[in-house]
């Protein structure tokens, strides 16, 4: 049987998804709705190599995994930052953190309900290079994972050859564009890091662009923060 968005039939996820607010969880399946039949009917099988490596897999369906792999890593992490808040969190930084856990834990969900059995296994997270009951630590670990994911949605379009996955990554990059300003501006209020040069980049002499960074470049640097190995070495490029 086809899995529906609504189909989790994981304890933790559903008390998790519970917690989301409804108005955006229904906005989600929305987009689901629009392109999730094409999606499903193009699945086919990814690789596990052994007990440790996962294999993206191919084509549309492998740069599919690759974001769920992505959107896997920050859901996880945001989880962990709200059952264990830092020091001092103000209520302004807990009410934006939460929706940002929110909206990964719908992200995540979308591609594991969409991929259906062509998903990567569910990855275990490293976070011991984080210390959660430090502020810094924390918003220091969300802009690397905020600035990693923007440009690895950037640098994966190229690479889509479906027009609705295309629609659907574009959808997604511009909310992980909203966090990454966010988390910048929490780091340095009032200052125009929320857009900082250290992401942006020239095309064509025009400025203003966010990085567009391929897999290739963005697996190794995520792979300290996960314990499964990852191999993108079928996606392509």
């Amino acid at each position: 049987m086809k899995k529906t968005l609504l189909d989790t039939s994981v304890s933790e996820d559903k008390q998790m998804l519970s917690m989301v607010n409804r108005r955006y969880f229904l906005r989600s399946a929305g987009v689901a709705a629009a392109t999730g039949a094409f999606i499903l009917g193009a699945c086919t099988d990814h690789d596990i190599q052994g007990d440790q490596t996962v294999d993206l897999g191919s084509g549309d369906i492998g740069i599919l995994n690759y974001a769920y792999a992505l959107e896997q890593l920050e859901a996880a992490f945001y989880t962990q930052v709200m059952m264990t808040p830092y020091a001092g969190m103000s209520a302004e930084e807990k009410m934006i953190l939460t929706d940002i856990r929110d909206h990964e834990i719908i992200h995540r969900q979308f591609f594991k309900a969409a991929l259906g059995g062509a998903a990567i296994k569910g990855l275990t997270p490293n976070f011991s290079s984080i210390n959660f009951s430090d502020r810094a630590s924390v918003l220091g670990a969300a802009k690397l994972f905020e600035d990693t994911g923007v440009q690895a949605y950037n640098g994966a379009g190229k690479l889509i050859m479906s027009a609705d996955y295309l629609l659907l990554a574009g959808k997604i990059v511009s909310v992980e564009a909203r966090h990454a300003s966010i988390i910048r501006d929490l780091l340095m209020p009032n200052t125009m890091s929320f857009a900082g040069d250290d992401v942006l980049v020239s095309i064509m002499g025009f400025g203003g662009f966010d990085a567009a960074v391929p897999p290739s470049v963005i697996l190794p640097a995520v792979q300290p923060f996960v314990m499964d190995k990852i191999s993108g070495a079928n996606l392509p490029s």
